[in-house]
């Protein structure tokens, strides 16, 4: 790899002008800045309970209302309703 080629100097520079901006503003941010990921990692967290909490009540209500359903006696009867 050539450090001289013009590709890996833009690279270079942006990421130092990059870190150059984003320094000063660490010892503000970084207080707030991990509490706010580790909030939302937990609504992430919750959001995967509720969904597939949800996920699992709609499967089981798609088999006792579908015609397979192993508790449906009036279907091994003949009935219909």
């Amino acid at each position: 790899m050539n450090p001289l080629n013009p590709n890996n100097m833009t690279k270079a520079a942006i990421g130092i002008g990059g870190a150059a901006l984003v320094s000063p503003a660490l010892p503000i941010a970084l207080p707030v800045a991990i509490p706010v990921l580790h909030g939302l990692a937990g609504v992430a967290v919750v959001g995967l309970g509720i969904f597939s909490v949800g996920s699992l009540i709609a499967k089981a209500a798609g088999v006792l209302n579908s015609k397979d359903n192993p508790f449906n006696r009036e279907a091994e009867q003949g009935k219909t309703r």
